[in-house]
């Protein structure tokens, strides 16, 4: 049997499968039962700063209500103050406790003191690594791209000077030319990239005339894209890079790794098959690897990069020219 180690962010890994955010990781029982079938590190669910400031509001207004119902009255409750990320901090360090795998936090953030306050605290409840999760939801129509990226550039600059342990950034596909941008976030000493982040979307219900905030849960052709990516970077950042999205059995999995991806990281497979489905995943990735007679993940990892592929279209938009030219061609559909 052909061995499935990997390693990821400096840390060596089992195999190349890591659970990631979810509901599924905000739970010790279920983190457990995540490293029982076989998973080789966990993400835990990201503590979110939007969900402590709409809990720090609530509680003012609660508060606030019904005050000075009378003249006599100032207030009606006593002063309390909302304990911020300590709750989530407290779960963390025990879900570290809780495990042997390398134990990842999640941190989505706003302000940029907040990047390096709630970096510095995550890091001090003993996790292995630090995932930053980056996204921009355009509301001002005169903020530049530029300056946004800027801006983002600026708060991981500042959690990597702030913070010793690996971090690795999330990237959402949201940008003008996210080459660019994963080279500069290299630069900065990003020791890992996770190819992509998978936002929940709105919906519209037609018949209720209703916005609705659906499941958003990933299908396999949604790992194309982060499998094209991790082709186009392999060998060409120093940063490890993590494929993301539409990863569900071990055929996705050996897909990311021919790309150039060194792990990946499941969630939507876990939710629709189940935690055991890890198990699947790897056996069918041992069965695929023993059929190619590779005993290891570096025979075959970046095999079929841009780096290493000999079919200079395949990475290109001259694919696309190519499929009008011959479309008979890619009339099949995917297998596995």
């Amino acid at each position: 049997m052909g061995s499935l180690q990997t390693s990821y962010l400096g840390l060596p890994l089992a195999n190349p499968i890591i659970a990631g955010s979810s509901d599924l990781t905000a739970d010790v029982d279920t983190i457990r039962r995540i490293e029982g079938a076989g998973a080789s590190a966990v993400v835990l669910k990201s503590l979110f700063e939007e969900q402590i400031q709409l809990e720090r509001l609530r509680l003012e207004e609660d508060q606030e209500s019904g005050s000075e119902l009378y003249g006599e009255m100032v207030t009606l409750f006593p002063k309390l103050r909302h304990s911020g990320p300590k709750e989530h901090l407290m779960w963390v360090k025990k879900s570290k406790q809780a495990v042997r795998i390398p134990v990842i936090a999640s941190l989505n953030a706003i302000e940029h003191a907040t990047w390096v306050d709630y970096s510095k605290q995550l890091a001090d409840e003993g996790v292995d690594a630090l995932e930053l999760n980056l996204f921009a939801t355009p509301r001002d129509f005169d903020e530049t791209g530029s300056r946004v990226e800027k801006q983002q550039l600026d708060d991981i600059s500042a959690v990597r000077a702030a913070v010793k342990i690996p971090i690795s950034v999330k990237l959402s596909l949201f940008y003008t030319n996210p080459l660019s941008f994963i080279s500069q976030l290299d630069r900065l000493g990003v020791n890992g990239l996770v190819l992509f982040n998978r936002f929940f979307q709105p919906d519209i219900d037609p018949v209720k005339e209703e916005v609705t905030l659906p499941m958003n849960a990933s299908v396999q052709a949604d790992n194309r894209v982060p499998q094209r990516f991790a082709g186009l970077l392999y060998g060409r950042v120093s940063a490890d890079v993590c494929a993301s999205t539409g990863i569900l059995n071990g055929a996705d999995v050996a897909r990311m790794l021919l790309a150039g991806a060194c792990s990946v990281q499941v969630v939507s497979g876990l939710y629709q098959s189940g935690v055991q489905s890890i198990r699947s995943m790897l056996d069918e990735l041992s069965a695929w690897m023993k059929s190619k007679s590779y005993d290891s993940i570096d025979a075959f990892r970046g095999k079929l990069s841009a780096k290493n592929i000999k079919d200079s279209w395949v990475y290109t938009r001259a694919q696309y020219a190519k499929m009008l030219l011959g479309p008979k061609e890619f009339a099949e559909p995917r297998k596995g």
